[in-house]
This record gives structure tokens, sequence and C-alpha cells, in this order.
């Protein structure tokens, strides 16, 4: 599973952690079944939005980049996502995206701008047939997003306005690696397709991020992994996760609207009732968040750990095989939740004469949702 990581230029939002935990239940998921996990995930520390961000700020780009880093991972661990095998920096895959190129160019699905000063590498966005079978875009709403999402389609030289940029020759105050084309630094789709053939190979199981990230950044990514590979598929499955909205808005930083984890953090708030409360919504539904979705995961845990404290409850072994087969089916989190909840109901109403039933049903919790009944916070 290779799975698109942060731009560390600010702290993690619930927008992020909602992704990051919908491929953690993957993760989970395959872990009880007994497969060997081989999971990937890049950092995107070479990046515009970065770079403005240490500029404005006066710190060094690396230096901003290893503190938001360092933050992403302390809010994953609160949150109890399971970590990737593999996290991969963009720094640290230059020389593996500059092979990646070398290949495309040598392949014709790569080209170099017809420019003196700044002789940028495009991909071919007709280098593959199948290019956009995984958005199923149309080309107006293609040239969209791509202008919307970093891409640059009215690049003088360009063969087309939708090719991506592979190789951003060297520009005055950016950071830039020596290349057999030319100084530069990566695009970002490429990025990610040299970090994943290079980590894993292609024909991985699952390519997932967030569902913005659908075009162009996976359909260029799956592209140029394809141009050179010779799948015709870069992964079996393509999984993107829904946007978190407050007041009926995607959260992002240009909004200003962020709701952040470290915030939350601080102010108190169980980093487990955090994560229940995105476990709540379907993992590919747009959502909002608010003070109402916090409190009803809150009340909810409450009654799950007073439940699993008990001496004895009803019998677990049928809730714990819906919770497996309800998350089975597309990661369907509320109904997994709502099975939960009937068997705490019976618990705490009812009560039970099954002595291991109530471990039993944390430790399922624990396990597949990544929710922990048994250590409350204090």
């Amino acid at each position: 599973m290779y799975v698109c990581g942060i731009t560390p230029y600010d702290a993690t939002h619930l927008g992020h952690a909602a992704t990051y935990l919908a491929f953690d239940l993957i993760h989970r998921m395959w872990v009880d079944l007994g497969h060997d996990v081989h999971y990937v995930q890049n950092v995107t520390d070479v990046d515009d939005p970065l770079f403005e961000r240490a500029n404005r700020d006066g710190v060094d780009w690396r230096d901003l980049a290893a503190r938001e880093v360092a933050l992403y991972r302390e809010d994953m661990a609160a949150l109890r996502v399971l970590p990737p095998g593999e996290y991969v920096a963009a720094t640290d895959a230059v020389a593996e995206v500059i092979e990646l190129v070398e290949k495309m160019l040598a392949a014709g699905v790569a080209y170099v701008v017809d420019d003196p000063e700044f002789p940028d590498v495009y991909f071919r966005a007709d280098a593959t047939t199948q290019f956009g079978y995984e958005s199923g875009y149309d080309r107006d709403t293609m040239l969209a997003l791509f202008t919307e999402r970093g891409g640059d389609p009215d690049r003088p030289g360009k063969s087309d306005q939708l090719d991506a940029l592979l190789w951003r020759a060297a520009r005055s105050g950016e950071p830039s690696w020596p290349s057999p084309f030319g100084a530069g630094r990566p695009g970002w789709h490429v990025e990610c397709a040299a970090i994943a053939l290079s980590r894993i190979g292609s024909g991985l199981d699952i390519q997932g991020g967030g569902s913005d990230l659908i075009f162009p950044h996976h359909e260029f990514t799956a592209a140029h992994a394809e141009s050179v590979s010779n799948e015709r598929r870069f992964a079996r499955h393509y999984v993107h996760a829904g946007m978190i909205g407050w007041d009926g808005h995607k959260m992002s930083k240009s909004r200003g609207n962020l709701v952040k984890v470290s915030g939350l953090r601080a102010q108190g708030v169980d980093p487990a009732a955090i994560r229940l409360g995105l476990l709540a919504g379907h993992y590919r539904a747009d959502r909002d968040w608010g003070p109402h979705v916090l409190q009803e995961a809150g009340t909810r845990l409450q009654r799950w750990r007073a439940a699993t404290t008990l001496p004895s409850g009803p019998d677990a072994v049928d809730v714990i095989a819906r919770v497996r087969r309800y998350l089975a089916d597309d990661l369907d989190t509320p109904r997994a939740i709502a099975a939960l909840d009937g068997w705490t109901t019976d618990a705490l109403e009812y009560g039970g004469h099954d002595a291991e039933a109530p471990r039993a049903v944390a430790t399922a919790v624990d396990a597949l949702l990544g929710v922990d009944l048994l250590s409350p916070r204090r």
C-alpha cells in the first residue's frame, strides 16, 4: 500500500487525520488477517507551499519541514495510527526521481521545453492510452482541476496544457540537485511514482490518499509509473478518503478553518474521542466536524469503556464477527460502530454471564478500530 503523505508546512488537521485513519483501518484489517503488510508513505518536503511558508516565517525550509513532520508523527501516534513500514521524504528520493525521469526521456514519454533559461522537463499526458481511467473526468474538468491544484496549463513551450512537470529547472532562491538534464528539483507527481516503484514496485494493491488527489496527482502518478513499467494498471485499487469540513466548507489552510489535532490535544481532548468521532462517518463521505461530533464521540467512548470494564457481559462472538464483516465491506465504520453500540447497551442495561466478553470486545475494538478502551486517558 502506498499512501500520499503530508506537505510539512503546517500542523496536522482533521482532514489529514481522517485520511490516515482510513488507511490505518486497512492496515489493521490486513494484519488481523495475517498478511505481511508493506506500507509506504511519502513526505513532500520539496514543494512551493513549504518554501513560501519558510520565507514568510524567516526559517530554513528544512527546519520547518523537520518540525512539522515530527509534530505529524506525534499526532498520528496519539491517534494510534500504526506507522507505515517506510516514511520516505522526497529529499531522500531525488536519485530515484532522476532515474525515472531519465527512463521517461529515453522512452519519448517526456520532453524538455525549449527554454534556454528554464529547461523544465514535462510528461506527455497522452503517453499512456488509458490516461484518465482513474478519475474518469473529461478534459474540461481535468483542465480546471489541473489549474486549481498546482498545474501550469499556460506554461510556454508545452506540447499540451495537461502535460505535467517532472523536473523543475533550478531557479534562484530554490533548492536544486544536479541531474543529467540540468540542475533542478522534482515535480510533485513523479516524486510519488519514483518512491512507489523503488520501494514497492508496480502492481501494488492500493494507492491511496484524499479525494482531492484523484486528479491530477494520482492520475499522473499512475501514468508516470505505467509509462515505464509496461503495466496497464499501477495499482489494483485506487482508494480515496472524503473531505472533512467545518460549517459546510472543506478544511483548508487557505480558508483558515482548520481544526488541528495538536490543538485539540492541547485542550485536553482524549485522542480516542477524536479518532472515534472521525470514524463515525464513512471514510469516502465528505462530512462536517463540529462540537456535536466530538461530544457524541466522547459519550460513546465513555459508554464503551464502562461496558468493557464490567465483570461480565453478553456473548462477544457475534458482535466481533459483525465488526470484521462490516469493515471488510468498504470499511463501513458506521455499521461497525452501531453493532458495538448495540452490544454496549445490552451490557450496560441487561448485563450478561460471559466473563470473557468485555475484554474480548475491548481487544477487538483496539485491534480493528484502533480505539483503546482498557487504558482510558487520565
